[in-house]
């Protein structure tokens, strides 16, 4: 048995390397080796598309079941910062620097508590990956508006979500479902604040080349005030179902708004429809049960 295992190890075809190009941390000026996926080959297996945006990938005989997104964040093993690749090229206002170096000890202390014994140093698993996006949704929140850390951190946390669902399933029992839910209602706070000060102006998406969330396609704007409606329709608070039904109510009218609803469109991707209109037919349903009824329900009627 062990020795079919072994052979079985062998087999399976290598996901990522180590780039000859070391990465400099701008916190502690630590230099370290960055991981980088490997493509083509057949790695990347695409299968469906859930209502998250968020992309599975089915897995190969070949190289078993792999996670992309886990590639996407770099993480200092020497002061534990982390962050989106470009990010260590482009954060450099010393504000932001001093802040997540001073908060190395602490930042540390927390991802142990949710991610113990994880590793920054080997070619990482699904844990590192998952203790890595942790790290920097801490980094990001000590972040200058200018690098847009209130999206980054949206996006992080429902990849977190995603991650520790993926965990809960290979390592059950370790209460990373609990830990899901937790970072689903961080990506519901966050999501809604990126909108809030997106609006007000305090914080632009702008400087973000991909808003994602996940890894494949980039959803934009029109993303997130979808993701914003799901996340408060999935995970919002059920304690005060008067305040849930007035937040609903304004995200059916925001969905049916942006994406034209009953109308077609050619300017939205297919896919970001589909789960809008099933979105939108939710919130209907929710609402009618709750007799909340829009003034303009029927403008906005699905066909």
């Amino acid at each position: 048995m062990l020795r079919a295992k072994k052979n079985e190890s062998k087999k399976k075809g290598a996901i990522s390397y180590w780039s000859k190009e070391k990465c400099i941390c701008p916190a502690c000026q630590n230099s370290f080796a960055k991981e980088e996926m490997l493509s083509g080959n057949g790695r990347m297996n695409a299968g469906e598309l859930t209502d998250e945006l968020h992309r599975n990938f089915i897995p190969t005989e070949r190289f078993g079941e792999i996670f992309p997104i886990i590639y996407k964040i770099g993480a200092c093993p020497s002061c534990h910062a982390a962050f989106f690749w470009d990010d260590f090229h482009q954060i450099t206002d010393q504000k932001t620097l001093d802040a997540v170096a001073e908060d190395s000890k602490a930042r540390k202390a927390a991802c142990d508590i949710v991610f113990p014994h994880y590793d920054l140093q080997r070619q990482r698993t699904l844990f590192d990956g998952a203790a890595m996006h942790y790290l920097a949704l801490m980094c990001y929140a000590k972040a200058d508006v200018a690098h847009a850390p209130t999206a980054k951190c949206a996006i992080l946390s429902i990849r977190l979500a995603w991650l520790c669902k993926d965990l809960n399933r290979l390592v059950p029992n370790h209460n990373y479902d609990y830990v899901a839910e937790v970072f689903y209602r961080k990506a519901l706070f966050f999501y809604q604040q990126t909108l809030i000060k997106e609006t007000t102006g305090e914080e632009s998406v702008g400087t973000i080349p991909n808003l994602g969330p996940d890894i494949d396609k980039n959803y934009g704007y029109d993303g997130i005030i979808y993701l914003c409606g799901l996340l408060e329709y999935k995970y919002g608070q059920k304690d005060d179902m008067a305040l849930r039904g007035k937040k609903l109510d304004e995200y059916k009218r925001s969905i049916a708004r942006i994406f034209g609803l009953g109308k077609s469109s050619k300017n939205k991707p297919s896919a970001l429809l589909e789960h809008a209109r099933a979105l939108y037919e939710q919130l209907t349903k929710e609402l009618s049960a709750q007799n909340i009824f829009s003034d303009d329900d029927e403008e906005e009627e699905v066909e």
